[in-house]
């Protein structure tokens, strides 16, 4: 099981570090590929962002491509959202995360393909937000990663592109917000007594080895095809996984 573990979280990981896209992967593929519960699943993939967070952030850091304030303003909603959904996780069932997560899968899908039209056709004119949006927005990635294990980007990229925010600036952000998100979430974990370190560990290791293997393609291979093609993989997955959920019935 650890090696097909390792294998599943490298994947996942040339995944981002190659196009930006694949973490929503991550935890069912653990569940029904791994074989490990949902449950225990989300807690271990929270942690792992701890490490992908911090080498996300140092990056962008270095480039100038975080705007630290906004970063604040996020944290004040995505803080004690990620707490609280993480103490609120062994109470969803297994199958209503997996259908949230599927959801995501699509939408993901969905938003990466309208983002490769877009960047044919010209990127809207940003505009800027103010600080109850900072916070609503962090609200909703918070809670929204906690409780499917699918990290900030996710949630908080296509969000705040809609709303206005430059491509770059969101990115950046979605980088600096993984780490206090994971962190808390974490800690409600381990205060609800689901938290397997180990695993998270393990997981973290895999992940940032993959990323760097990733960034490292993205030189070498034309990332535009990729990522459509990653785009309707995560749609038809999702749609799979949805109705496989709704017509069985059954938890994961």
């Amino acid at each position: 099981m650890t090696l097909t573990l390792i294998i599943i979280c490298l994947f996942v990981g040339v995944l981002i570090g190659a196009v930006g896209i694949g973490g929503v992967l991550l935890v069912p593929a653990l569940a029904l590929v791994a074989g490990i519960g949902v449950h225990q699943a989300i807690p271990a993939c929270m942690l792992s962002y701890l490490a992908t967070g911090a080498v996300g952030t140092l990056i962008y850091a270095r480039h100038g491509s975080i705007q630290w304030k906004t970063v604040f303003w996020v944290c004040t909603g995505a803080v004690p959202a990620a707490f609280l959904g993480s103490m609120s996780l062994l109470s969803i069932p297994a199958s209503a995360v997996m259908l949230l997560i599927a959801l995501l899968m699509v939408f993901a899908g969905i938003d990466t393909l309208r983002k490769s039209l877009r960047s044919d056709q010209g990127q809207h004119q940003s505009r800027s937000l103010g600080r109850a949006h900072f916070f609503f927005i962090g609200l909703a990635t918070g809670f929204g990663s906690a409780i499917t294990g699918t990290g900030g980007p996710l949630i908080l990229v296509p969000l705040t592109i809609y709303l206005g925010l430059p491509v770059l600036t969101a990115v950046g952000l979605s980088q600096a917000i993984q780490i206090p998100i994971a962190s808390f979430a974490s800690i409600g974990n381990w205060m609800a007594g689901n938290l397997d370190i180990e695993l998270g560990l393990l997981i973290a290791v895999s992940m940032v080895t993959g990323s760097m293997v990733g960034a490292t393609l993205m030189h070498r291979l034309p990332t535009g095809p990729i990522r459509k093609g990653m785009a309707v993989i995560l749609i038809v997955v999702g749609c799979g996984l949805g109705l496989r959920l709704l017509f069985t019935l059954e938890l994961i």
